[in-house]
């Protein structure tokens, strides 16, 4: 499902590169951080660009993921987003369209904490333990192998978090009246499986999104660098590398949506079904697929295209964003400097 490089090579147009000059108004920018590359403090630094790079942009769409959810859920409940923003607004208000906005921007921050700082420590622990020549033949497997790590760590402090959104935006009646008070629902009603009953579902969902999100990002910004420019990175001002950073993401996130679709329908479907007795979180996963169908499952993808595109593009814009705040460099385009001994 990744991009390849005559894929991405295609929007050349020519065979010419493209010349950006830099703005009057800006100088090129070259990374210069008091934080060392690849020491602790540089993960811990990713870590919190991270958790505001998720967080953030997870909340301000809470009100597309809401109605992503109900539409899985529920099928024929809207025709179509728009209507669906129309009917919710007109009967719930601002408050209704960010229904679950809470456990939303803690879930997300704690898992981008977990993505992206993790994804920078194993993307260089990997590159490490292969060596400077293999790490640089296999650039995408490192890629691949990284994201996929960090994001199985993730997903453990996410899924309390996503199961008590789903619950609040999908339940046909108030599902509770408040964060703290959805928390004890769940606790009293299921103990501590009911937090974590879509763990396995949501590694399904979310370790082949963040491998295709991270892998084609880094491809993504390596070809524009290479093919469709004309200077290195280095040459080119602050909000030049963002712009890159912004356009391989949103790029990155269309194919993200595609590979995870079918998961998320089934996290958002398990959230909201009941076991029957005895029955296991696997059993209940197997039925619920053979009542949606292959139809079934990708039921609200248009919106989850659009969610996710905007999502993953905004996400790498701030956590850039934020490094070069720092001084750190932008992703991508170009290898790391190794720690220093």
């Amino acid at each position: 499902m990744l991009p390849t490089t005559q894929t991405l090579s295609a929007f050349k147009g020519t065979s010419q590169k493209l010349f950006v000059s830099p703005s009057p108004a800006e100088k090129p920018f070259v990374a210069h951080s008091t934080i060392e590359i690849n020491s602790p403090r540089y993960f811990y630094t990713c870590a919190v660009g991270g958790a505001m790079a998720c967080g953030l942009t997870h909340y301000a769409l809470t009100p597309v993921d809401m109605l992503k959810c109900r539409m899985q859920v529920s099928k024929g409940l809207y025709n179509g987003i728009f209507d669906g923003f129309k009917q919710v607004s007109a009967k719930e208000g601002l408050r209704g369209l960010y229904l679950g906005g809470a456990p939303t921007l803690l879930g997300y921050s704690m898992q981008g904490m977990g993505k992206y700082g993790f994804y920078e420590y194993f993307k260089y622990l990997y590159a490490s333990l292969a060596g400077e020549e293999a790490a640089a033949k296999y650039k995408t497997t490192l890629f691949l192998s990284a994201s996929a790590s960090a994001e199985f760590i993730a997903d453990i402090l996410l899924c309390p978090m996503e199961a008590l959104k789903v619950k609040m935006q999908t339940s046909t009646t108030p599902f509770a009246t408040s964060f703290l008070g959805g928390i004890r629902k769940i606790n009293a009603a299921e103990g501590i499986n009911g937090f974590y009953k879509g763990l396995a579902p949501l590694w399904l969902r979310q370790i082949p999104y963040t491998m295709v999100k991270f892998a084609t990002f880094e491809k993504t910004v390596e070809t524009i660098y290479k093919h469709l420019l004309s200077k290195p990175k280095d040459q080119y001002s602050k909000t030049e590398q963002l712009g890159v950073t912004f356009g391989a993401g949103y790029f990155a996130g269309i194919f993200c949506a595609i590979v995870s679709h079918p998961a998320d329908t089934l996290v958002s479907k398990l959230n909201n079904v009941a076991k029957a007795e005895g029955e296991s979180t696997g059993a209940l996963a197997v039925r619920i697929l053979k009542d949606l169908g292959f139809t079934g499952v990708w039921a609200g993808l248009g919106p989850r295209i659009f969610m996710i595109g905007t999502l993953t593009a905004l996400q790498w814009f701030i956590y850039d964003s934020f490094k070069v705040q720092t001084g750190l460099p932008t992703t991508g385009g170009a290898a790391a400097p190794p720690k220093k001994e």
